[in-house]
């Protein structure tokens, strides 16, 4: 009788303590995203009621440069072991170039020097690519981020990029992978201090604070709130994960691919919907 007893109240705990979903909120983000050309994954979490909102969001998708996150994740952990130190100067050689997009760091003279925590703000701030394909070298490369990855229980996220055996998997998706559900997860695991250890998670949270790249779903938060963001971007796929420590705090994450537009100016498809989106969650987390 005990046992059951023990039993029914773990159960009530349980239930009450699981995520609900916000079904007002579900039929306005269903109506927003009806008519989008491409494939498009939502998850929002309310962190104040425990209420969540998610329109395939254990889809796997392309992570563009929010796969910078998982080597965030990959450096603090060697830091963590004293492997890596913060403020460590490290030398840029050319082996290190990388030619495609607009990189601050490829523009380095040979034999310059730099504190590894800058690298780390290019790779985060301006999604610098050089500084990323560095930092995943210094993390032990994909293999190493992989296996913390999965020992943190995150089984969708993952480095694709210069990964043997993970070359299909590239060809697929890219850089790297994961779902809008498990990158949100990430973000709030930062948040509640449980990857590596809390100074790593508070590190990681300021890290994350100093974006550059401001023009679509941070365009929507009023600039006195503090944002945790990290967003990519390819032809056919627009991402972006955020947390907004608003009057309700919350975490939301939107990811496309397949996108019919692929232009890369202000009023592409996904954008527009990125920034209708996060202002549509800034007004239902903040009206009264």
């Amino acid at each position: 009788m005990k046992k059951l007893f023990l039993f029914v109240f773990v159960l009530i705990c349980f239930i009450s303590s699981a995520q609900k979903t916000d079904n007002r909120l579900q039929r306005q983000i269903t109506e927003l995203i009806k008519d989008f050309h491409g494939d498009i994954g939502i998850y929002v979490h309310d962190l104040k009621h425990n209420t969540i909102v998610g329109i395939h969001a254990d889809t796997v998708f392309p992570t563009a440069s929010i796969v910078k996150i998982s080597i965030l994740a990959g450096i603090m952990n060697k830091m963590q072991h004293g492997e890596l130190d913060y403020h460590q100067r490290l030398l840029y050689t050319d082996s290190l170039y990388y030619s495609e997009g607009d990189d601050i760091l490829s523009d380095f003279k040979d034999s310059s020097t730099i504190e590894l925590s800058k690298v780390m703000m290019l790779m985060l701030t301006v999604s610098d690519n050089c500084a990323s394909l560095w930092l995943q070298g210094l993390a032990g490369g994909g293999l190493t981020i992989n296996a913390l990855l999965d020992s943190l229980g995150y089984k969708n996220t993952r480095v694709n990029s210069r990964t043997p055996g993970r070359e299909n998997y590239r060809s697929q998706y890219g850089w790297g992978q994961t779902t809008p559900r498990e990158i949100a997860t990430i973000m709030h695991d930062i948040i509640d201090k449980k990857i590596i250890s809390p100074e790593a998670c508070d590190k990681m949270l300021r890290l994350l604070g100093r974006q550059y790249w401001d023009e679509e779903a941070l365009s929507q938060v009023p600039a006195g709130v503090f944002v945790a963001d990290k967003n990519g971007a390819l032809d056919a796929n627009r991402n972006e994960v955020l947390y907004v420590n608003g009057k309700t705090p919350y975490i939301f994450s939107i990811f496309t691919k397949n996108n019919k537009d692929t232009n890369w100016h202000a009023d592409n498809e996904a954008w527009v919907l990125t920034r209708k989106l996060s202002a549509l969650l800034w007004k239902h987390f903040n009206k009264g």
